[in-house]
């Protein structure tokens, strides 16, 4: 089956408020409690994959007086949560909501449980109220629900679900198969596909993350942790240049910054990730100031990072040990400079594959206001790579796990990813919720999980 570019950015490209992860748990939670007009709620369960309960441990909630943690999420939701805004589920939330969490979350708790040997994404949240009970499964992707239960009945025609949404529209699943098989030539040549529509469509995407950036540098560091902001005091402290490679690393952060901060703003994500589409989006945003080049081939070269973004991930799946906003969305934020910079499909191969060579080693520590780091890191690299590819400084397939093409460099992550960082990823679980303190709280559980 053949699909479009317009299918790829309207299944990858999506705004998300808040991190990803909490924010799924917040949207099976608002389904589930969709499902039941009986309150109050007795009770809340939780249940997650390893990979999200790594990204949900330490990111504060966008819009909830900065709450954090699954537990908080899976309240938010329930209380206060729309699952007909799909990731921006937590739009709705009201002061009134905020209080009933507060007061739910103390007594009775929420408990959190880490579904240990399961790799890909999953969540399922249980509801129970008045005697009945409701619950919501996620799989795969962040927003994808795949079953709704009342009173363990399974809903089979509710418009939240999947399977239904899947008789109107191609898949995700569907799409990244056909990614997966496409040629770097084959994907820039897609390019030519954008219409009016999806201009307007990834300048709003600009739009949303250029307003996180504004945010993080006017008004941090508040809980995040400044970097962009540092970033431009040592510029007027003349201890550091100003240059296209340094503007991409401020834009990058700061948007990091205010979002990793739980700032009630939605970024605009790429492959299941707000981060990720601030790493896609920001660089090539900030080089376009330092080069002449018209907005339609400033929007192409955003059409191109989105693509090679999805790409990776269709390899690597959507969460893993390996800093998807690192290695993915920089390799697809290397790729859109140089297409900006005016660069052929040697170069642009050239981009990704130096930027693969430099990064593959970034893990992904869950998400926290550290992940501001990374993304400065990302950004500027991915400005460097395009540099370097267009002097002709490219790694060659002798080189590490880079391979005879670009794309089987990128299929290379995901091997890497996929089978090669298993234990990591359990290894850096582990290291983070032993830092967690009382035996009987959810971290605690979890942590004789992984023993």
């Amino acid at each position: 089956m053949v699909f479009t570019l317009k299918d790829i950015l309207r299944l990858q490209v999506a705004p998300a408020l808040g991190y990803t992860e909490p924010v799924a748990v917040a949207l099976a939670a608002a389904a589930a409690a969709s499902l039941m007009d009986e309150r109050p709620f007795e009770s809340i369960e939780v249940w997650v994959d390893p990979n999200i309960y790594k990204n949900g441990m330490a990111v504060t909630i966008p819009g909830s007086n900065n709450l954090a943690g699954l537990d908080k999420a899976a309240a938010l939701g329930a209380f206060g949560g729309d699952p007909n805004l799909g990731l921006e589920v937590l739009e709705s939330l009201t002061e009134q909501t905020l209080d009933q969490v507060v007061k739910f979350c103390l007594d009775p708790s929420v408990p959190i449980h880490l579904l240990e040997h399961v790799q890909d994404l999953c969540v399922r949240v249980c509801i129970t109220a008045c005697g009945r009970q409701a619950e919501a499964e996620i799989r795969d992707f962040h927003d994808q629900i795949v079953r709704l239960t009342l009173d363990g009945k399974d809903i089979e025609t509710h418009p939240l679900l999947f399977n239904v949404l899947q008789n109107k529209e191609p898949d995700r699943a569907s799409v990244e198969e056909w990614i997966k098989g496409l040629t770097l030539d084959e994907l820039l040549g897609l390019v030519d596909q954008l219409d009016d529509e999806d201009r307007k469509f990834l300048k709003e995407g600009v739009d949303l993350n250029m307003r996180l950036a504004d945010h993080g540098l006017k008004y941090g560091p508040g809980p995040g942790l400044g970097i962009g902001r540092a970033f431009e005091r040592l510029i007027r402290q003349n201890l550091i240049c100003q240059d296209m490679v340094l503007a991409a690393r401020i834009l990058a952060s700061a948007a990091a910054d205010a979002r990793m901060a739980g700032v009630n703003l939605p970024a605009m994500s790429s492959a299941g990730s707000g981060n990720q589409g601030l790493t896609a989006v920001l660089p090539i945003w900030a080089v376009k100031d330092y080069v002449t080049a018209s907005e339609d081939v400033v929007i192409e070269a955003l059409a191109l990072s989105h693509m090679i973004t999805a790409y990776i991930k269709a390899y690597t799946g959507r969460l893993s040990a390996i800093c998807g906003c690192s290695v993915a969305a920089g390799a697809g934020a290397a790729a859109g400079v140089a297409y900006l910079l005016g660069g052929t499909t040697l170069h642009i191969a050239g981009a990704i594959t130096n930027l693969i060579e430099d990064l593959a080693g970034v893990i992904c520590d869950g998400a926290k206001p550290g992940c501001a780091l990374k993304l400065a890191t990302a950004a500027g690299t991915a400005v460097h790579s395009a540099l370097f590819a267009l002097q002709g400084v490219r790694v060659q397939a002798t080189d590490g796990i880079a391979g005879v093409s670009p794309e089987k460099t990128m299929q290379n992550i995901g091997t890497l990813s996929r089978e090669g960082m298993i234990e990591t990823d359990r290894t850096i679980l582990k290291i983070m919720i032993e830092k967690n303190l009382p035996k009987n709280s959810d971290h605690g559980q979890a942590r004789d999980h992984l023993k």
